[in-house]
């Protein structure tokens, strides 16, 4: 039987075979089951050159085949022998020094006159290093993110990279349905791959974007695709090209078209916060002024209270019954003139946040409880008070005779919005504050006591100022304008906050909000007993005053109620009277500010020359001293100018005897 096939002995087949890039040829006759190979072939499975042109077993043509590879090329020439017509596979094949290289190969089976196949021819052409480049494609496209694909017209389906397939969600394969694409697709236009209207010009591009719904995850992906279209004469075409994930472009532009759109709003909320914090300034400004102010003054001021209220004080214990009516009535409208100046002045304080606190961890469940009498006395009767207070209350840390006095102080307002009575609410409650629930009230715990009445109200204009100094709805002479002032500088000066929520015709409702404090309350302070008001013969109080005046006043006090009594007119003259060991000194009661020493660092110099002394401070503005932060120091005790003989004496006794014990 003449062989059909290349011939391996032909030089003129052979170059044309190297020309196309062919790297061997085989003649495979099926009816005597032999292979004839060539020596390129021979080369290539590593056999050796005498055995091109004999006959071989045929299982030699799978010898050199990737182990990988081999039965899916086992299958396929079983379908040659068989008398499938063409043979087109690519696989590997492992050379003799183990290179492994990819191959194609290329037969057809031939047939004899009774149509039986008689042979099965072809060659292997080496495309490794197309193989290679396509890898290199396939991995930059994975990490750049881009598919590719081309679609001819007319075709139901597409040649697509396996990073197209992912881009979109599918299943990897280089062979893809058109409608399997077109599935994931958001809108139902003319699809991702079919242009409507290709026409024109002979080489266009396309572009275009497409919402997608991922096959895998169901995950919206926003995908852009680039491609061109290439006629043909016959009205054909073919489109070449490449998708990639636009995602993260089009969130950006979605932002950037919010951001613009928002614009005007954000301008417009950025200018409201910016005026917020502007008044705020301006708020904290006039407080700064009126605590300067009231700073400059209230020292002098309270001297002079006291040098007016302890002599008329003094007057009116000596007179007994006596004097004329007529003048102890005078006296009694002096010396209560002469308090309401210290009332203002301590207001003036309270309100610049000045004033001395002396803070405990205090149960303000109880303490209302306590003002139950002295608000039923100050409110009239048409008034129906109300006190709720929530149980398990948390404790928190102020002023308690301060505290009372701004309840009873907000009590009398809302007394006096109500001129024809009616319902009067204190109320205490836990609360914590979530973020912008209160302007100006930080996030945190807190004990919110609040003072609601149902009068009448104000409007939004008069609310923005109530809390403004000598600011007052009440008419002249009814009112000095500086309660709520007093009740914002106390509790700004407490750590807290104050909120005022009030409308025409719908009352008024007062917040004071307290800092929650850690701990358990302290037992009310209970009136130290004092057997007797009057020194004794052994105890000497050395008076450290720099004016004139009030240092007479309180020397004649303290000798009056039975004190031995020294005095100086600043530190240097006490410290010269401290280190001399001839005299005994009980006390020191001393001024808090004066010129070249201070009252406290008198008090330390003097401790160091005798430790056991006792020191009370006396002071109409203790600021910067004793008090930095308006909050008295433990362990130091005071007496706020003006004071009277009792409260001077009273005073004394306590720290003698407290010291003592």
């Amino acid at each position: 039987m003449p062989e059909t096939g290349p011939s391996a002995g032909s030089d003129h087949v052979r170059k044309l075979l190297a020309a196309a890039g062919a790297s061997g040829t085989w003649d495979w006759n099926i009816s005597q089951n032999r292979l004839r190979i060539d020596a390129p072939f021979a080369e290539l499975y590593g056999l050796d050159e005498t055995q091109a042109d004999t006959p071989l077993p045929t299982a030699t043509f799978f010898k050199a085949v990737h182990p990988d590879d081999r039965a899916r090329i086992r299958i396929a020439v079983a379908g040659m022998v068989a008398g499938a017509e063409h043979f087109s596979k690519e696989f590997r094949v492992v050379t003799a020094d183990g290179t492994v290289l990819w191959v194609h190969g290329r037969g057809e089976t031939h047939f004899d006159q009774d149509d039986q196949p008689e042979s099965f021819t072809g060659l292997l052409i080496d495309v490794t290093e197309r193989k290679r480049t396509e890898e290199r494609l396939r991995v930059a496209q994975s990490a750049g993110g881009v598919g590719t694909f081309e679609y001819s017209d007319g075709f139901a389906t597409v040649a697509v990279s396996s990073e197209f397939c992912r881009l979109l969600g599918l299943h990897p394969a280089n062979i893809l349905p058109v409608r399997t694409i077109n599935a994931v697709l958001t809108s139902a236009d003319a699809g991702m791959l079919i242009p409507e209207a290709p026409h024109g010009a002979q080489m266009e591009t396309l572009d275009g974007t497409f919402c997608v719904i991922r096959n895998d995850d169901g995950e919206r992906r926003w995908i852009t695709r680039r491609g061109e279209i290439l006629h043909d004469g016959d009205g054909g075409y073919r489109l070449i090209g490449v998708i990639y994930d636009v995602t993260a472009a089009k969130a950006q532009e979605a932002a950037l078209r919010d951001l613009n759109e928002t614009l005007e709003t954000r301008i417009e909320t950025a200018l409201a916060e910016r005026q917020l914090i502007e008044d705020a300034l301006r708020q904290a400004q006039k407080m700064e002024a009126v605590g300067n102010l009231t700073g400059g003054i209230a020292h002098d001021f309270n001297n002079l209270l006291t040098i007016i209220i302890g002599n008329i004080d003094t007057v009116l214990r000596r007179s007994g019954t006596d004097r004329d009516p007529r003048e102890q009535r005078s006296l009694g409208n002096a010396l209560k003139g002469a308090e309401r100046a210290a009332a203002l002045t301590q207001r003036l304080l309270a309100f610049s946040r000045r004033q001395p606190l002396a803070p405990k961890t205090i149960d303000i469940a109880r303490l209302l409880t306590g003002m139950s009498d002295l608000l039923t006395r100050s409110i009239a009767e048409t008034i129906a008070i109300r006190v709720v207070a929530a149980p398990d209350l948390w404790a928190v840390e102020a002023d308690p005779n301060q505290l009372e006095n701004v309840i009873l102080n907000l009590a009398v307002n809302a007394r006096d919005a109500m001129p024809d009575g009616g319902p009067l609410t204190i109320e205490a409650k836990n609360e914590v504050i979530g973020a912008d629930a209160f302007a100006g009230v930080p996030d945190g715990a807190y004990v919110v006591v609040s003072v609601s009445d149902d009068g009448m109200g104000m409007a939004p204009e008069t609310v923005a100022q109530v809390f403004d100094p000598f600011f007052t709805t009440k008419e002249v002479g009814k009112g000095t304008g500086l309660g709520l002032s007093m009740v914002y500088g106390f509790a700004k000066q407490s750590g807290g906050h104050v909120h005022i929520r009030s409308a025409l015709g719908a009352g008024t409702t007062v917040s004071l909000f307290l800092p929650r404090q850690q701990g358990a309350a302290e037992s009310p302070d209970e009136p130290d007993a004092v057997a007797a008001e009057r020194g004794r013969p052994s105890e000497t109080v050395l008076v450290v005053e720099d004016d004139e005046d009030v240092r007479a006043y309180t020397v004649g006090v303290l000798r009056e109620l039975g004190y031995h009594v020294m005095e100086a007119v600043d530190g240097i003259t006490a410290l010269q009277v401290l280190g001399r060991d001839d005299q005994p000194i009980s006390l020191l009661l001393t001024d808090v500010v004066m010129p070249s020493m201070s009252g406290t660092e008198l008090a330390d110099a003097a401790r160091s020359l005798r430790p056991e002394l006792k020191v009370l401070f006396m002071s109409g503005y203790p600021r910067d001293t004793i008090s930095p932060d308006g909050r008295i120091q433990a362990g130091v005790d005071l007496l706020s100018k003006p004071f009277t003989f009792a409260s001077l004496s009273q005073k004394l006794r306590q720290v003698m005897d407290h010291a003592e014990g």
